[in-house]
């Protein structure tokens, strides 16, 4: 059974930092292309930044200088690194596993910047 578990959103204040988690279990972890999706209300879900399991990372222009993503696949675990975080970047945000036709969520964790 594939679970992917996140941690680490919450309440933070506009120029903050905080940093998101994502447990997986069930898959071969090193061989997963990993990423992390956000959704903000009444919008559509967006890539936010995504490191394959062999390669170079890529990010949305409006989070390059301010989020990195890493991983640990001694942990089975993907990062997410936020910092100068912005109002605009309150959102759900979403793990997401991709191999060949294999794709898999979490469930997701609130990030909310707010003064």
């Amino acid at each position: 059974q594939v679970s992917l578990v996140e941690s680490g959103g919450g309440l933070m204040q506009p120029g903050g930092s905080l940093r998101l988690s994502c447990a997986a279990s069930g898959i071969i972890f090193a061989i997963y292309d990993m990423g992390w999706y956000r959704q903000a209300p009444g919008k559509q879900r967006e890539l936010v930044a995504r490191i394959p399991s062999g390669g170079r990372t890529n990010y949305v222009d409006s989070v390059k200088g301010r989020f990195a993503i890493s991983r640990d696949n001694a942990k089975s675990t993907v990062y997410l690194q936020m910092n100068s975080l912005k109002p605009e970047d309150t959102a759900v945000y979403y793990c997401n596993a991709v191999f060949t036709r294999r794709e898999y969520w979490g469930q997701g964790t609130q990030v909310t910047v707010s003064s």
